[in-house]
């Protein structure tokens, strides 16, 4: 049961909450409305509604199917009449790569808790915390917050709005929200807000995934919450993983500055030919599933996901992440990591990179048109290539998918 006892939902919008017999009556009408057979498709907003239909969904053993509400319609068609399920199946999430391809993640029941109870431990949840929904919950880490925090029997605020609404920092005051979960591109935002603790002082927690955030930030943020008596964990995960893989708890930081932490309870980690991670647990997906056929697939995985990702586990047992195996591009015929050319761009502006006809090209997010070449220089002196083998432009903003990373296609080439 992903509902611990104690656990209540905000409505930041309506203000309505629900915790305790009315929760669980709340969940129960809802579960009378599903349909009866097939998958169950949730379009996930941040609102009572769709998450006590989805919470229904997950709490009976139906099949969920958790995806972004402009896409339900499709997904619906693909999926919602399969009849055929394995008996194991109890979540589906979208994930897509850098071409931006959607394919759906199969998760167990066991699964899903398994990585809610390992998150409740790293991120040291306890009832009297509350969290806001600052993610979309279509995405893997967004819904995780939403697990954790059930399953915990803390609070969750349901707020739709965005960080760079006054309404959402509204909502933080008013329901004294303890815990903010973002992707770097969120704590961008926040810095250039600016955001100081001391503005909500009930929030207590900040945690970083999706991608690694700027040197800069993490020394500005974890400076920032220590004085304030809080922490900024730094994470790693993946949907096929159960959304977090390893967490830096606040304590190594600065000194490990970089590193994404030990793995989280239950999960093992090792290192393959070519410096691959390789996570062994039970977090683990079944499996993707590509067509409606695939529903009815057992565990395809065994408890071993090989991530795509590499990296290094120090003494401590702890990871460091170095790219992505396949983000290679070439200049003047050496090879270059990508993901390489990112972290040193960022010593001067958010970046992204990709592989052009010999040459690496970046962009940078609010990055002075002259200082280009600068960028360019810095990543040819960092990585060892020649400068004009580098491209630079610079953009207001970068394109961003809702998960707030990088629209890598959505770049102007």
């Amino acid at each position: 049961m992903i509902v611990g006892p104690g656990a209540r939902l905000v409505d930041a919008v309506t203000g309505e909450q629900y915790s305790g017999d009315r929760l669980t009556a709340a969940i129960a009408a809802a579960a009378d409305r599903l349909p009866r057979t097939g998958v169950v498709v949730c379009p996930m907003r941040a609102g009572a509604a769709p998450v006590l239909h989805y919470l229904a969904a997950l709490t009976t053993g139906r099949a969920a199917l958790a995806c972004d509400p402009a896409a339900a319609g499709d997904l619906t068609d693909r999926f919602g009449a399969t009849a055929d399920l394995h008996p194991d199946l109890a979540l589906l999430l979208a994930t897509s790569g850098s071409t931006g391809a959607p394919r759906l993640v199969r998760h167990s029941g066991t699964a899903v808790v398994a990585a809610a109870t390992a998150i409740v431990k790293a991120l040291r949840i306890g009832a009297d915390d509350v969290a806001v929904t600052s993610l979309p919950l279509f995405h893997t880490l967004g819904l995780s917050v939403l697990h954790s925090h059930l399953l915990a029997g803390a609070t969750v605020v349901l707020e739709p709005r965005g960080v760079l609404d006054a309404a959402f920092w509204a909502s933080v005051q008013r329901h004294r929200v303890t815990a903010i979960t973002g992707v770097p591109h969120t704590f961008e935002l926040l810095a250039r807000l600016p955001w100081e603790p001391a503005h909500t002082p009930a929030v207590r927690s900040l945690a970083v995934s999706g991608g690694r955030l700027r040197d800069r930030l993490t020394g500005h943020f974890a400076a920032a919450m220590a004085a304030h008596g809080g922490g900024l964990h730094s994470m790693y995960g993946q949907t096929e993983a159960g959304s977090r893989i390893c967490v830096l708890p606040p304590e190594h930081l600065p000194a490990k500055t970089g590193c994404v932490g030990p793995p989280v309870d239950g999960m093992r980690l090792s290192i393959a030919d070519g410096g691959e991670v390789v996570c062994h647990g039970p977090a683990v997906m079944l499996g993707y599933a590509d067509t409606a056929g695939d529903l009815a697939r057992g565990d395809d995985l065994r408890g071993v996901l090989h991530t795509g990702d590499r990296g290094r586990l120090d003494a401590d047992g702890h990871l460091w992440l170095s790219g992505r195996l396949n983000r290679i591009g070439k200049a003047y015929g050496v090879r270059v990591d990508l993901d390489a050319v990112e972290h040193a761009a960022a010593a001067l502006a958010p970046a992204a990179a990709l592989a052009g006809d010999d040459r690496i090209l970046v962009w940078c997010e609010g990055l002075a048109a002259a200082q280009a070449k600068d960028v360019a220089a810095l990543v040819g002196r960092r990585l060892g290539i020649h400068r004009t083998a580098v491209r630079v432009t610079a953009l207001d903003r970068l394109p961003r998918r809702a998960n707030g990373k990088v629209d890598y296609d959505a770049l102007p080439v």
